[in-house]
Formats: C-alpha cells, structure tokens, sequence
C-alpha cells in the first residue's frame, strides 16, 4: 500500500496562496434550504425526524440526542453549513456568515483535534471547506472575524493531519476519509499530496468494488454513497490536470452500471439494506459527464437526454442484485411507467449494514412502487426493538420459517455461519422474463426456492416453494408502501384472496395458506417511519408452497 505522509508539510501551504483553494463540492445540490439556513441561525437543528434548539454556541461534546448517537454524528458534520452559505449568497443578510462563525468557532474551542471518529471529522473537515468557500465566493462576503481565517485554516490542517495518521482500514469509511484528505490537499495546492491520496483511493476502491460493480457492504445507499466520492476524485483530478489511476476510473465504471440499474424508473433508488430511498439522478447525471456515459445521461434526465442503455434485465451475480425492466421509455410505454424489479440473490454483505432480507423483492410499475423495502429507520437499539425491526427477516418481502431472522439479529455484523443465496438460472425470452433463487439459513433446516416472473412486461408471478425435512410454519411478507395504509382491501371469491390498494393488487390461490394484512411500517429516511399494511400468507408444514401474482393497480387481475 502507497504510504501516506501525516506530517504537517504534507497538509500545509505555502504562505503565499490563498489558503483555501477552491474544491469541487459534489453535495452543492443538496443543501440550498433557507428554512434549514434560517433553523441554524436561531440555532434549531433537525436530523433523523428530531428538532432540538441548541443554540449557536452549543455544548459540541455533550449535546444532541442522548437516546441516538447518530443523531449527534450527523449533527457535528455540520451540512447546515453550506444551507447558511447558500441563504448568505442570495440574501446578503449578515447573520447567516455570523451564525456559521459562531458554531465552526465553538466547535473549535470546545472539541480538540481527533475527538470524534475519522469518518465523522471527515465528513465534517469537508462541510466546513464547502462552507467557507461558498461563503467566499458571494459578492458581499466581507471576510471571517479577525483571527477566524487562521484559526479555522490551522484547525483543518490539524484535522486532516491526524485523520491521515488514523485512516479506518477499509470500506466506505476509508474512501469517504480519503477523498477528504484530497480535498485537503488540492486546498492546499499540494498536488504532490493530491496524487499519493488518488492511488490510494484506487487501491481501496480495486478492493470494495467488486468484479461484477457491487459494493462489497451491499446496501444501495452506501453503494451510490461511495461512488459519489469515487466520481468527485475523478473529477477533482480532471479540475487539477492530474492523472486518474486506472483502476480509480474502472470501480467507478463498474460501480455506476450497478447504480444505473437499481434506479427504478421514478428516478428513486430502493433502500435496500441500511440507507434511505435515495435520488441519485445528479450522481448519474456527473458519472455521465466524467465518464462520457451517455447512458447514464439518459437515466439520470428520465429518458430526455442522452442513450437508453443495452440491457434491461441485468444480473450482477457476485453482490446479487438481479434487475427486471419492461423498458427504458423509448417504446410505447412512458420512462416513469415502464415496470422494475430488483430481486436480492446475493450475500449480506461485509461490515454490518446488511439486511437479512435474500429472496427479497422490490416491485414497481405504472408510476408508482407496488411492493417496497421499508428501509433502516434507526442504529439505535432501544426498548422497542426499532433496529432490529427494520433489518430482521419479517421486515422484507420474502420468506419467514417459524418467525426466526435468516441469521441470529446483531445491531451490527453478523457472527458465526452466514446464509447463502444463490442463483440457479435465469431464462429470458419474448415477453417473458424467469430468475430463479435458493436461500437456506443456519437458523432452520427449510430450504428456499423463489421464482421470480415478469409477464408479458406487465405483471408478476411469484412462486416460493419451502421444503424441510421437518415441519414449520411459513409465512410470506409482501411490505405496502405508504400510500396504502387504511386503503387497502382484501376479499377472498372464486377460489383467491384479492388485496387491492392505491397502486397495486395481489393474487393469491387460497389453497396457498391464509391470508391476513397485519400493520407495518416504512422508511424514507433516517429517523422517520410511516405506517403501511403487510399482506402475510401463512401455511404450516414441512413444505408449502405460495403463489403470487402482482400488478399495477391500473391493470386487472
């Protein structure tokens, strides 16, 4: 491994420049809220669903939620930075540039150098540099308070010298650090520095990256995370005339064909293990213009601008992901209704952020998610069970035997046998579609065999067959979205359960099992949790078998 100089010439600048040199901020779209600027102002912030008033000198040590540590986390990275900036460039209102000085000098004075995680301070050195250089760059910007300038430049310095002495050794960690540590360096117009952290970050991306482009944590939102700072390392290098590693431009070649296939045609990436149904139409739209991808251009515009890409059903075999499309809008059909499946025939996933969730399905169709992954709600462990809710078994839509998770539930990464998923076969031909996945678990002794059909590039039909040597009871899940909850029916006539909702309608032969809704919830983002109907089916024995056929509620049974 390339070693990474931690000395302070490493991280310095020269005297005679301005320190710090403009940097390409791959989060510039995400944070122009003025009702965030004007909360930070008064000092009210707002992270996973909780507003707390903390002032603009706040207790930077013991302050946040004390029942949530991310909260906190999320908290001093300070993202309200750039919405203070954004407010402070269209306004020219004062407060704004005064209130960011008052927190970034609190939290100076209070938190000493290394305190917080590296990939908290990480995320927290960038903000800030995006921060003051937004601020920089308004028209009306009359400078930092006396002594603030060298302060904060002395402190990131600092910063960024004791997160290169303690780099978190892989993962999505190490490349968000990295990619800090090169936007400290290009700041610092060190471009020797610059170059070192670019071979590093091929290194660690040749390693998460995997063959088939799936990162290895295997969760959607950390997936298009990293890639987002794979891109803007390609990018910077391209703003600094610097030489991209070769294996930096190829994970990232592989990594956005997974993201351009797990975008469902509302421009929403699932939520697939931890993470929160993401938009990510700016990233594809950036790996389009970085990597000349017109295919990803026309993705990220919904079908507007660029190429439709080649393939529709993809599978990506070693992260699992297995992808069904009716279409990429350029038939008869409009972009937003063409019809999306994406089936996980694949592991948990390395670190602990994989849902115990295989043979699980997310479905779409019409302009609308049919059946949805309700998400990650929370980190926190707590006394009613929310962490374990949201990443245990039940809370997917695949297969539960006797109520037990696939594997033993840890807040974190699993321990001892893992379960196994693997793809037995795929056929695909005119109108239709077949994927065909095993799952077996070191929980239970029932093997899992689910067959995956789109129709006609309509509809579904799901097929779960359990054989076990002993009996149990089966149940299978499929998780409503939101706008379902108290407007869903279910009828049983001529032989079928019919469930009905807003966007979907569901199939089942009663000979299948029983059929009940029970309540449920989902996701959208961290710390926020809606109610949503889930149809069960139960039967009991050593085998059974479920039949499901879904569609969009546009269309008949």
């Amino acid at each position: 491994m390339t070693a990474l100089d931690a000395s302070p010439a490493a991280t310095s600048t020269p005297r005679t420049a301005a320190w710090p040199r403009p940097v390409r901020c791959v989060i510039d779209h995400l944070h122009r809220d003025l009702a965030v600027a004007d909360a930070a102002r008064a000092g009210r912030f707002t992270h996973a669903g909780v507003t707390l008033e903390l002032g603009l000198e706040p207790d930077w040590v013991g302050g946040g939620l004390a029942d949530d540590e991310e909260w906190r986390i999320e908290w001093v990275k300070l993202y309200e930075g750039l919405d203070l900036a954004h407010a402070f460039a269209v306004t020219g209102e004062r407060s704004y540039l005064d209130a960011w000085q008052d927190l970034v000098a609190a939290y100076d004075r209070q938190v000493p150098v290394g305190t917080e995680p590296s990939e908290v301070s990480a995320r927290r050195i960038q903000n800030w540099l995006y921060a003051w250089q937004r601020f920089r760059a308004a028209p009306h910007y009359p400078g930092l308070r006396p002594g603030l300038e060298a302060a904060l430049a002395q402190r990131l310095r600092a910063d960024a010298e004791h997160l290169a002495a303690h780099l978190t050794k892989e993962r999505n960690h190490r490349t968000l650090e990295l990619y800090t540590l090169l936007l400290v360096a290009v700041a610092g117009g060190d471009r020797h520095q610059a170059r070192r952290v670019l071979d590093l970050l091929a290194e660690n991306a040749a390693s998460d990256i995997w063959a088939d482009g799936v990162h290895r944590e295997c969760s959607a939102d950390y997936h298009c995370l990293v890639l987002r700072s794979l891109l803007g390392a390609i990018g910077i290098a391209a703003d600094e005339w610097l030489t991209v590693p070769s294996g930096l431009m190829a994970a990232a070649h592989r990594a956005c064909d997974v993201a351009l296939h797990l975008q469902r045609p509302d421009g929403i990436t699932p939520a697939l293990s931890d993470g929160d149904e993401g938009h990510y139409a700016e990233l594809l739209e950036l790996g389009a213009e970085l990597l000349e991808r017109p295919d990803l251009r026309w993705a990220a515009s919904g079908g507007r601008a660029g190429t439709p890409p080649s393939e529709r059903n993809v599978t990506f075999p070693i992260g699992g992901y297995v992808i069904q499309r009716s279409g990429w809008g350029d038939g008869t059909r409009p972009y937003r209704n063409e019809r999306f499946a994406v089936i996980d025939i694949g592991p948990l996933g390395d670190g602990g952020h994989g849902h115990y969730d295989q043979l699980a399905v997310e479905l779409y169709a019409a302009g609308h998610p049919l059946v949805v992954d309700p998400g990650r709600y929370t980190y926190a462990e707590d006394a009613e069970g929310w962490r374990h809710r949201f990443k245990g078994t039940a809370a997917h839509n695949t297969v539960t035997v006797d109520g037990l998770d696939q594997v033993p539930y840890r807040r974190s990464k699993p321990k001892g046998p893992q379960p196994v998923a693997r793809l037995v076969t795929r056929l695909s031909s005119t109108g239709l579609d077949v994927v065909v996945g095993e799952a077996t678990s070191p929980c239970h002794d029932a093997t899992h065999t689910r067959t995956v059909a789109l129709v006609d590039g309509d509809h579904w039909l799901v097929h779960d067959r359990l054989r076990a040597p002993t009996a149990h009871r089966y149940q299978a899940r499929w998780h409503l979205p939101a706008a379902a909850w108290q407007a869903t029916e279910l009828s049983c006539t001529d032989g079928h359960w019919l469930v009905r909702s807003p966007t979907a309608w569901l199939e089942i032969p009663c000979h299948c099992g029983t059929v009940e809704l029970e309540d449920g919830w989902v996701s959208p983002r961290y710390g926020v949790k809606h109610p949503a109907p889930v149809v069960v089916i139960t039967a009991s024995g050593a085998d059974a078998e479920f039949l499901t056929r879904i569609g969009a509620a546009d269309g008949a049974p």
